[in-house]
């Protein structure tokens, strides 16, 4: 099963791919993105008598978007796709689903998906 993760919004979109199947999620996530992704994830895969075990490959959108939101979905899903020893790719742009699936195909992995903000992230600056 191969998972492709959007979270450069304030709406995460999950879609899992199988050979028999293919599901979308829209999971409005607020500021409890870095709280309750893992959870939200293995419940998702959980509806499908699945596991993060049984991914075979993670695709996600590397931006650009929410600096917090893609900072915090690509550290967990290249940390998802080391320690399940899968691979993980990182897209752009309007076709990136179609993109992560054909890298995944062809045996593609980045290893390591860095985000892609799209300009310089907004840092609140210390006050004293």
């Amino acid at each position: 099963m191969i998972l492709l993760w959007d979270s450069s919004d304030k709406t995460v979109r999950l879609r899992l791919v199988d050979s028999e199947y293919q599901e979308e999620f829209a999971w409005p996530v607020d500021r409890q993105l870095a709280k309750d992704m893992l959870a939200y994830l293995r419940d998702r895969l959980a509806q499908r008598d699945k596991t993060l075990k049984d991914l075979t490959g993670i695709g996600v959108f590397r931006g650009p978007g929410s600096f917090t939101g893609l900072r915090i979905g690509l550290t967990v899903l290249n940390t998802v796709a080391d320690a399940q020893n899968i691979p993980i790719v990182g897209t752009t742009g309007a076709q990136w689903q179609a993109e992560a699936l054909s890298r995944l195909q062809d045996g593609e992995n980045d290893k390591i998906v860095m985000p892609e903000y799209g300009s310089p992230a907004h840092v609140t600056q210390p006050r004293k």
